[in-house]
């Protein structure tokens, strides 16, 4: 497996030739793709669904599939995305996807909660979207929330422990400077480490093979 890190909540996937591609918001630049499988969005919100970026990504890839929760079929109909519930496994070609969760992190009690979906994909890497729901299960690959309007450093803290998977590696930041960023990392390496967790920053376009 590829894992390739491109702006803030989004990065790309690859199997046997093939990719998947998370989460590409209207913080993400993401290049021409060929031979992508699916698109996973894990909500509604702007940062992980930008659709004129997504429905090139689907001219450039015929027969390429979208899932999704039924809030974003809802504000993109254009996209048709498949709805997926937690709880649910799907398979497309290469991978096995497995979707966890049901709802957004709580921004603010009077704001409404999003509906949201995590996914473990072929059992090796977990991303919780905008959400603390943890896999249940080991893990060897954590794509981390590291700062956003619903999140508490301490927070991101306590998942990596709890999930303590082998490698995590920090997403969801497009909020921060390289200060900012070097801030977070300062804290989230040293608690990995004493979970067990490998903690890497991967810059933008940067790939690992797990």
């Amino acid at each position: 497996m590829i894992i390739t890190k491109y702006e803030h909540a989004c990065f790309t996937v690859q199997e046997d030739n093939t990719l998947l591609i998370i989460d590409p918001g209207a913080f993400s630049n993401v290049p021409t793709l060929k031979k992508v499988a699916a698109i996973i969005l894990t909500h509604v919100h702007g940062d992980h669904v930008d659709e004129s970026k997504i429905k090139q990504i689907i001219t450039d890839n015929p027969g390429i599939k979208v899932f999704s929760t039924q809030e974003v079929a809802d504000a993109f109909p254009t996209l048709q995305p498949l709805v997926v519930q937690p709880g649910t496994m799907h398979q497309i070609g290469a991978f096995t996807l497995a979707f966890f969760g049901g709802e957004h992190a709580t921004i603010h009690p009077s704001w409404p909660r999003a509906q949201n979906i995590g996914v473990l994909i072929n059992s090796t890497l977990y991303y919780p979207g905008d959400s603390f729901v943890l896999p249940g299960r080991p893990i060897k690959v954590l794509a981390a929330p590291a700062a956003a309007p619903w999140l508490k450093i301490s927070e991101a803290i306590d998942f990596i422990s709890e999930v303590k998977p082998e490698l995590a590696f920090p997403t969801h930041d497009a909020i921060l400077s390289k200060e900012g960023q070097q801030v977070q990392d300062s804290m989230l390496e040293p608690a990995a480490k004493k979970a067990g967790t490998k903690y890497q920053r991967l810059q933008i376009g940067q790939s690992i093979t797990v």
